[in-house]
């Protein structure tokens, strides 16, 4: 097998779309794998998940610096030294600083068809409530790739689900994020293998 290309992985709550990555990760030939997992919720579940698959873990939270320039290089540093090659977002609730954005690949997994129901405080079951409140027949997964503005980047692959009559936000969540878990990995290890090409 080549080389693996190296992710980190910054998720904020559950954590169940960094558990894909690493379930898919755990099969030989899978292409990439997570060199480390970022977060800025001591209390996630996403940080047990990623100890409990020997995955090297960092808090990342703001007011634990004293000035931007200083929150913004810990990571970077930390992103260097573990030869990060691909930032994953998996429910990673803090926007990211542009000089991140600027110097690394970065993709995100939305849940929901973009451009619809994207932007600014659409995120976890707001989306879907705003999927049902619109009365679309059907909703999706994307995954694309970050920008400095939120949900704007170039979008990389598209998942359908249908909206069912009976659907309430956490029913249509519930089956969103059975092809969440997927697509995210999916589309990763075609990154990987120079099957999709990033602008960033």
């Amino acid at each position: 097998m080549d080389r693996k290309l190296k992710l980190a992985v910054f998720a904020s709550h559950g954590g169940t779309d960094l558990q894909s990555i690493i379930d898919a990760a755990k099969h030989p030939t899978y292409p990439a794998e997570i060199a480390l997992m970022v977060s800025n919720n001591k209390k996630a579940f996403a940080v047990e998940r990623a100890r409990n698959a020997g995955i090297p873990t960092v808090m990342w939270q703001r007011k634990r610096f004293d000035t931007d320039d200083d929150y913004v290089g810990f990571m970077t540093d930390k992103l260097k030294e573990y030869e990060i090659e691909l930032i994953c977002l998996a429910g990673y609730m803090k926007i990211i600083p542009a000089r991140i954005v600027r110097a690394f690949k970065i993709i995100n997994i939305h849940p929901a068809l973009l451009p619809q129901h994207g932007g600014k405080g659409m995120y976890g079951l707001h989306v879907h409530e705003a999927v049902l409140r619109a009365g679309d027949k059907v909703t999706g997964v994307t995954v694309h790739e970050v920008n400095e503005i939120y949900d704007n980047g170039k979008i990389l692959a598209q998942a359908r689900v249908e909206v069912k009559p009976e659907d309430t936000p956490e029913s249509l969540q519930k089956r969103v994020l059975e092809v969440e878990h997927k697509i995210y990995p999916e589309t990763i290890a075609k990154i990987a293998r120079g099957e999709i090409i990033l602008d960033g």
